[in-house]
């Protein structure tokens, strides 16, 4: 593990690592303990009362954050004709077809997110090997394969998130950057948290949400008092 700066240090103290913090709190010392020189995303971390090796237990969506996430993601899309023009006028960093799969099968990966039309699935597919470990692979679950190319672009570019329980049935999140308002943080906080409460799998036993934590890039883990959010 690597040994942590004097400055971490020193922003580790003013965290108390026992305690469950009110999220307005919570929200407060993330921004007070984020002091790299650079403009830190803040992230939501969640463990979840799940089994995720059952299928009826995993959890896997996605949703736009009210206030999005500071961070602009470069889209591509895989579509052809009419649809390549839609994604185009939405705004879409790249678009095309075999072009595309050709550049990523040689190492490309200069975009965030990468969308399809249903149409060329059997293409795309083929690149799960590389997509696939990269989180990158368009899924039907998070909208990002659909006819509604327009939207899927939009709402991507307005701060949409994906969220996917892991096999340890954690959930990570980025909720906005360090430079946010406290308030915009705050609902982008609990607008995710209510997304994973209605998310809950009828077969998920004891506690739902175990336990909850917000941290900014370089800064200290602060846990985040959830129980009200689960009642």
């Amino acid at each position: 593990m690597a040994k942590k700066s004097k400055k971490q240090q020193e922003l580790q103290k003013l965290v108390d690592r026992t305690k469950a913090y009110e999220v307005n709190e919570a929200i407060s010392l993330v921004k007070e303990t984020s002091k790299a020189g650079f403009d830190e995303t803040v992230e939501a971390a969640f463990r979840l009362g799940v089994d995720p090796k059952k299928a009826d237990q995993q959890i896997r969506g996605a949703m736009v954050l009210p206030h999005g996430t500071g961070k602009s993601q470069r889209v591509l899309v895989f579509a052809k004709g009419d649809k390549a023009k839609e994604a185009e006028a939405a705004g879409a960093d790249y678009v095309g077809e075999q072009d595309l799969i050709s550049q990523i099968n040689q190492g490309w990966f200069e975009f965030d997110v990468v969308v399809a039309t249903p149409d060329m699935m059997a293409e795309v597919g083929k690149l799960g090997r590389v997509l696939g470990p990269k989180g990158l692979m368009p899924n039907p679950k998070t909208g990002t394969v659909t006819f509604e190319v327009e939207k899927a672009v939009n709402e991507i570019k307005a701060g949409k998130v994906e969220y996917r329980v892991d096999k340890a049935a954690n959930i990570h999140v980025p909720i906005g950057k360090a430079s946010f308002d406290q308030e915009k943080l705050k609902e982008n906080f609990e607008a995710i948290t209510d997304a994973l409460v209605k998310a809950k799998p009828q077969a998920a036993k004891g506690t739902y949400m175990r336990n909850a934590a917000v941290s900014s890039t370089m800064g200290p883990g602060i846990k985040v008092d959830v129980s009200s959010y689960t009642k």
